[in-house]
């Protein structure tokens, strides 16, 4: 979704909408045909891919209007005021003239934007899709793209993708992906046979296919009939590199040990000195095996006795293991409800702990001003007696007495008006202090609205518009924000919706937050009756909208759905019930870093 604005200036989220595929390179008029070795390079992207719509990637420009070589002069009327190509994806302004879709874009992009051609004011909404003319321009003849390279089709410019798919003009890359060389499409047969470095090759020893660039390395390293010659100068001068570790074993010049060394004998020779020293020396090999047996046999008796006398503790062992395996379970199950209890006190005292401070400073202030309040009560209760006293005596009195008399109505007066100014003031910290109790600070809002007949009648009767809920916050140090609902609608829902938006407002530490706002924001009606069936939607928000940016004055503009929900739907439904409706405003808070 995306931030746009209704007509009083609060923003709403509406869908993207999906921009059609541009060009970036211009296109000159086509110079005469010229020997392809000193062909100049194609203007257009040479690539035969397609887009969504079938389209070759780079058919459309991606600035301004089309640069093709017409075969007619276009008349005045298919060029854009700004630009003066040739229309591309043409708009019409209220005043009657025509412009590119980017150029029409870049004028609207500036503040109070006007039409360059009679300096009239321009509006988004009264510009529209100039269909017939964009039709007319895609039906005027041009060149092919591929002029330059010899080609000398003309046709429409709405043909021109279908041409050049299947243009032999056209330069397009090496189908084989990995060679970087460029060429019309009727010269790729030559390329792929004889120029290409990865065309495909066989290797003549063991008929391998692969890329040419590769053969080399295959013949050097890995090819398994690829002649090699004994490392150890044997009468073998070459043999497949597959047969090389069979030779090995038998070549009469390799160096080999005896194989009777792990029995003893330290003899190491060629392998054709071998079989002398085997036949030679048989019964001393003998000698060292009987030696090496008879070793193992008392090793074998040792380990024996060592066996049988760890198998008598080992039952004792086993149930001494089960004991402590049992015992450690019960300790890890212990230690996890123990982990669990102090992770949930902790986050308890953490969460109430700052709030506690809050009360506890509000209640202060409180306790302070009905003192205050009661002193200001009985001074005035003496006065009041004072004054009747002297009222009484007055009667009978002189002139002084009516002196004091005026005196005193003025500190009576002036009581009066500091009593009041304490009441205000007692009457602002107990709504202070009902706001922080009701407050959330865990980034969900649940808003519950009495009175619903009465305060819709309100806002039928433009009494009161909107309704703005109590502040909650993503957390102790987190953002603030509120939610506001206009119970008979706002600008598109007016009178057919109950419309309901997101208010980022100013919080004592956006200084340590990150701007701007970016958190996904759900917004919800609740169901009241048994099936639950809650309404709901949810966007994220728009980095360039001034509705998420860090707040300047108390609240920033509010953004959301002006068409939450039908009244039809919300009074036909179980969503009231006891003339009352629940509104829930939930803010992810999964990914916010801590300020």
């Amino acid at each position: 979704m995306s931030a746009g604005r209704s007509a009083d200036g609060r923003e709403v989220q509406i869908p993207l909408q999906q921009v059609a595929p541009s060009l970036t390179t211009p296109l000159s008029v086509a110079p005469p045909i010229i020997p392809p070795s000193h062909r100049q390079v194609n203007p257009w992207p040479p690539n035969d891919s397609t887009t969504s719509q079938g389209v070759p990637a780079g058919f459309l420009p991606l600035h301004g209007g089309f640069r093709d070589h017409f075969v007619l002069t276009p008349e005045a009327k298919y060029c854009c005021e700004t630009c003066r190509l040739v229309l591309c994806q043409a708009r019409q302004t209220e005043c009657g003239h025509r412009f590119c879709q980017s150029c029409i874009n870049d004028i609207l992009s500036h503040p109070n934007p006007v039409c360059p051609a009679d300096m009239e004011p321009l509006f988004k909404d009264k510009i529209f899709r100039d269909v017939c003319c964009h039709r007319e321009i895609m039906a005027l003849k041009v060149y092919c793209r591929s002029e330059a390279n010899g080609c000398q089709e003309q046709m429409s410019l709405q043909q021109i993708p279908d041409h050049l798919n299947v243009c032999p003009f056209f330069e397009v890359p090496c189908p084989l992906g990995k060679c970087k060389e460029r060429m019309m499409r009727k010269e790729i047969p030559d390329h792929l046979s004889w120029k290409c470095k990865h065309r495909e090759s066989s290797c003549e020893f063991c008929m391998t296919k692969m890329p040419l660039t590769d053969l080399q390395k295959h013949k050097e390293t890995v090819c398994p009939a690829f002649p090699v010659s004994c490392p150890n100068h044997c009468s073998f001068s070459s043999l497949p590199r597959s047969e090389l570790s069979s030779h090995q074993n038998d070549c009469p010049k390799a160096q080999v040990s005896c194989q009777f060394h792990r029995y003893g004998c330290t003899f190491k020779g060629l392998n054709q000195d071998m079989r002398q020293h085997e036949s030679t020396l048989a019964a001393e090999h003998l000698r060292m095996m009987a030696n090496r047996n008879s070793s193992l046999e008392n090793k074998v008796e040792d380990i024996k006795g060592e066996l049988l006398e760890r198998y008598k503790v080992l039952p004792a062992l086993s149930s001494r293991l089960s004991e402590l395996e049992n015992q450690s379970d019960e300790l890890r199950e212990k230690n996890r409800q123990m982990e669990q209890k102090l992770a949930t006190m902790q986050k308890l005292m953490s969460s109430h702990s700052e709030k506690l401070l809050e009360v506890e400073l509000e209640l202060r202030s409180l306790r302070v001003l009905r003192d205050e309040v009661e002193n200001l009560r009985g001074t005035l209760e003496n006065v009041r007696t004072r004054l009747n006293t002297l009222e009484q005596g007055g009667r009978s009195g002189t002139g002084s007495t009516t002196h004091t008399l005026a005196s005193l109505e003025n500190q009576l007066k002036r009581h009066d008006e500091m009593l009041s100014v304490h009441e205000i003031r007692l009457a602002d910290m107990d709504l202070r202090f009902q706001v922080l109790e009701t407050a959330s600070y865990n980034g969900t809002l649940i808003w519950k609205i009495r009175d619903y007949k009465r305060r819709k009648q309100e806002a039928v009767g433009a009494k009161t518009l909107s309704l703005y809920s109590q502040p909650f916050y993503t957390g102790y140090f987190g953002y603030k924000m509120c939610a506001r609902v206009y119970l008979n609608g706002d600008g598109m829902g007016k009178g057919t919706h109950l419309s309901l938006f997101f208010v980022v407002m100013r919080g004592e530490y956006d200084a340590l937050l990150p701007w701007p706002f970016k958190q996904k924001v759900t917004l919800m009606l609740m169901d009241q009756g048994p099936s639950r069936k809650h309404l709901g939607d949810a966007f994220k928000p728009d980095p360039n909208s001034s509705s998420f940016r860090r707040p300047a004055a108390e609240m920033n503009i509010a953004s959301g759905c002006p068409l939450f929900v039908s009244q039809t739907v919300l009074e036909t439904g179980s969503y009231i019930k006891d003339d009352t409706i629940f509104i829930k405003v939930t803010v992810d808070t999964s990914d916010l870093p801590d300020p």
